[in-house]
């Protein structure tokens, strides 16, 4: 239950960035680089706030020893901070670019070869059924964002398909932290350290941006971002890497009904039959049994967990 509510929670989240993103970007109310600087720093400064709220009371007690340790082992990683970074700013510049089912395509093709690939790489089977719901999951995803796909080209298609596998990888990290929201605040923390050159590149482009764009790219960093990651983060142990994965083809049909809520997007009968296959297809996947398999994914989060940050 409590994946469920975490794992459903964090796919909220990540539909309702793409909604400030597509809203942001598209509209032309503010550029990638200023975008993907705000989204950054605003998500560190909210999750800054909360963690100094939570944690101020626990030190004003007496703190143990494990206490101590805990806080500074879950204190992000070069590696998770760079992904994210690659993963925020490959996609807000890809996003300019790219029709919204090209992008989508792409995106979610690397998350899910990425997230896949290391699960079967660390022996995560799946059983005959999960792979066919996940075929299934993958052909109504398809269905749903060919209509509003093109032929895309090359530079935006290659940065899309990068941005894919650095949230793969960011996402697979996450199975290792000790404190999501602690872990989450350092990764964006961490980030912050390219904000002087994403400034500079797009201090050209600040005639352009509008109060909209502000508002949006603080709301995507702090809420979307922010908030939004640190709940993946708790979502991630609990699941596999396929699960975690295949949950993802549910965004875009998440994305897509809040444009029609708020956006007054149109409801096609495409949509109701991709959403059905996608979301009765990711269901099966979750509730079917997986074969035992004879490495434990444990040993190898624990392995991960002592690689140096």
């Amino acid at each position: 239950m409590k994946a469920t509510l975490y794992t459903v929670l964090a796919l909220l989240a990540f539909a309702a960035n793409s909604l400030l993103c597509r809203m942001a970007l598209v509209q032309n109310y503010i550029d990638a680089w200023n975008f993907t600087a705000l989204r950054l720093l605003s998500g560190a400064l909210c999750l800054g706030f909360i963690v100094l709220i939570q944690t101020k009371p626990k030190f004003n007690k007496s703190t143990n020893g494990d206490d101590i340790l805990q806080h500074k082992a879950d204190r992000g990683s070069w590696r998770s901070s760079a992904c994210l970074l690659i993963y925020a700013l490959c996609f807000s510049i890809a996003y300019v670019e790219l029709d919204t089912g090209t992008g989508a395509l792409i995106l979610f093709s690397a998350v899910q070869l990425t997230m896949i690939g290391w699960g079967i790489y660390n022996k995560e089977r799946l059983s005959v059924v999960q792979w066919c719901a996940f075929v299934i999951a993958v052909i109504g995803f398809v269905y749903l964002m060919l209509p509003s796909a093109a032929i895309p080209s090359l530079l935006p298609a290659l940065l899309m398909m990068l941005s894919g596998i650095a949230w793969g990888i960011y996402s697979i990290r996450g199975k290792v932290c000790i404190s999501p929201l602690r872990t989450t605040t350092f990764n964006f923390a961490r980030s912050l350290c390219a904000l002087p050159v994403l400034f500079i590149i797009g201090f050209s482009h600040l005639a352009g941006i509008s109060w909209q764009g502000i508002a949006l790219a603080c709301a995507s960093g702090a809420l979307a971002s922010g908030i939004g990651y640190s709940i993946w983060y708790v979502a991630m142990p609990l699941l596999r890497s396929s699960q975690a994965a295949v949950v993802q083809l549910c965004v875009p049909v998440i994305a897509a009904l809040a444009g029609m809520l708020f956006l007054a997007e149109e409801l096609t009968i495409q949509f109701v039959i991709a959403s059905a296959v996608i979301l009765g297809a990711v269901l099966v996947f979750m509730l079917a049994k997986q074969p035992v398999h004879s490495r434990s994914t444990h040993s190898v989060d624990k392995a991960a967990a002592n690689e140096p940050k």
